[in-house]
């Protein structure tokens, strides 16, 4: 089944993940746990709040495709950070080309104008998430409208220099009733945010748990969004290439090989990896400007014990 969403976050090649859920972008994790467990039960196949097979096949679909995969990004802690990062540089840039934005919904536009945003935006949006997964061939249409409702907010906030989801609210606060006195304002976000180098590492490290559990789309998935942060990663291209060699994509496999020995001659994953591709009857690239070498045994078996540069290409059948 095709996910395909055009509205809001999604738009800005963002997957939002909060729009699938139903709660907030500043959503606490007890709220966003509450809801995935109530959308979770309606959409299991022993609910029985499908009327036939085609709307079970859809529930199953959503649950496994779209709902659990954002429940794991927005529970985890370190997933959440990294997620907020790019949640607010997503609001950033929209404000800046506003112009280009076109709200396709009543409700976008009254959040867009209202006086009272917060008010307007959590009324808005709960009206939408009741309805979210009663009728299932209208839930991507509600995402998409939720998601338009997050970026307008998103973009409201960021007009007024007001961070969205810096930080989460601690399980207990202090006991009510003790006393108060002055203290100096605490910043809303006293840890510094982490840097695009660790948040690549963070999605090459998920990446190849996906791999390790063949779970090749969802590393794919992993390894794309780290590229949006950073194109010019030859490790992301190098392990691109990997996998797309695994499920026998020969093409997209060659030309993240490419890109990665453009962007680093000497990426060794990229240069077994294009000998593996090429043939046996190919020169293997054993120099840093890839020429010269000795030709990929038959069989695409590698020199490495194991099965190829760090065990990764061991399994692929030629």
């Amino acid at each position: 089944m095709s996910f395909k969403i055009e509205q809001g976050l999604f738009n800005l090649d963002f997957t939002d993940y909060h729009a699938i859920l139903g709660v907030p972008v500043d959503a606490e994790i007890k709220d966003i746990r509450k809801r995935y467990l109530g959308i979770a039960r309606r959409l299991h196949p022993d609910s029985g709040s499908a009327d036939n097979e085609a709307d079970r096949q859809r529930a199953a679909e959503y649950l496994s495709k779209l709902v659990n995969p954002a429940y794991e990004k927005l529970s985890q802690e370190k997933n959440y950070s990294e997620y907020t990062l790019l949640l607010r540089l997503k609001g950033q840039q929209a404000l800046k080309q506003q112009e280009t934005v076109v709200l396709t919904s009543d409700s976008a536009r009254q959040v867009a104008a209202a006086s009272d945003v917060e008010n307007s935006y959590r009324i808005a949006l709960k009206q939408l998430s009741e309805q979210q997964y009663q009728q299932l061939d209208k839930t991507l249409e509600i995402i998409g409208l939720i998601s338009e409702l997050n970026l307008v907010y998103l973009m409201r906030k960021e007009s007024r220099g007001e961070a969205v989801g810096a930080a989460r609210k601690p399980a207990s606060g202090p006991a009510s009733g003790s006393p108060t006195r002055p203290t100096a304002p605490k910043a809303p976000n006293p840890s510094p945010p982490p840097s695009r180098e660790t948040l690549v590492a963070a999605y090459l490290r998920r990446a190849q748990e996906f791999e390790t559990k063949q779970d090749f789309p969802r590393a794919i998935l992993e390894l794309r969004d780290a590229l949006k942060m950073d194109p010019t990663n030859s490790t992301c291209h190098s392990r691109l290439g990997v996998i797309y060699l695994k499920t026998n994509q020969a093409t997209m496999a060659k030309i993240h090989f490419n890109k990665a020995l453009e962007l680093n001659p000497q990426d060794a994953v990229a240069l077994e990896g294009k000998r593996r591709v090429e043939g046996p009857n190919a020169k293997a690239a054993s120099k840093p400007d890839g020429k010269g070498g000795k030709a990929a045994s038959r069989g695409g078996q590698s020199d490495t014990k194991g099965g190829g540069l760090f065990g990764l290409f061991g399994n692929k059948k030629k």
